[in-house]
């Protein structure tokens, strides 16, 4: 299994799912029937007016840089930023999954807990803080060890800080578990190379066309009997035709 197959595991394409966004319950108070069906079908493409928390450029290029060293251009696809994971994670940080919405996010405090419930820290803040707080200390690391933005550091430098991040060896601050900063970075750019391009990433569909799933098609019942073959189906994304 090369680097690439390694990173779009079962796994990661069923975690994709998790971060669409839905409206609450609290939001779908009082609104009509055909109006939920529409939000739900049809939700907001991302990067509607700019970006909305990763406004400054230099978080936006470190960002890139380590993204596209977890997913890299190669023969099989463009890398993670060329795909759109940076407005991808972008737009999914300005909604319910940045603020965390889906997480215990109250006291009491407990910061033991991040190292425990069977290996999946439980976090003392939302996803779009972790962001905010890792990429403010990864700049500030940059800037002490190497006197330049972490963007600017070529690839085996890029790949070693990584490398550290993922062993719990990078030392990033008291406010940063810099390994489960890295776990948060690299779900989030399999999810973006593999959602639906009306999130952000994934806009020519190269992570679908990489793993052979034909997107959001309407209905299969035509190919029903034909079993085993490669149908060679253009993936299909939720954004209108019109």
């Amino acid at each position: 299994m090369n680097r690439r197959e390694a990173l779009f595991s079962l796994s990661s394409l069923v975690a994709t799912l998790t971060v669409v966004p839905k409206l609450s319950a609290k939001e779908m108070h009082n609104v009509p029937l055909e109006t939920q069906l529409t939000k739900d079908v049809l939700p907001v493409p991302a990067l509607q007016g700019g970006y909305q928390v990763l406004t400054n450029e230099t978080d936006r290029k470190n960002l890139a840089a380590i993204f596209d060293r977890l997913i890299p251009a190669d023969d099989h696809g463009p890398s993670a930023s060329e795909e759109g994971c940076i407005e991808f994670i972008d737009s999914q940080l300005a909604g319910d999954y940045g603020a965390g919405s889906a997480l215990y996010l109250v006291g009491p405090l407990r910061p033991e807990n991040e190292e425990k419930l069977m290996g999946s820290p439980q976090f003392l803040s939302s996803p779009r803080e972790r962001y905010m707080t890792g990429l403010e200390a990864l700049e500030a690391w940059s800037q002490t060890h190497h006197h330049a933005s972490f963007f600017s550091l070529n690839a085996d430098q890029i790949d070693a800080f990584l490398t550290d991040m993922e062993a719990g060896k990078m030392n990033l601050g008291a406010d940063v578990n810099s390994q489960a900063f890295f776990e948060l970075m690299l779900q989030n750019v399999r999810e973006g190379y593999l959602s639906d391009p009306l999130y952000g990433g994934n806009k020519t569909m190269a992570g679908w066309k990489m793993i052979g799933f034909p997107g959001a098609r309407y209905d299969y019942r035509q190919y029903i009997d034909r079993r085993g073959e490669d149908l060679k189906l253009i993936p299909v994304s939720l954004i209108p035709n019109d």
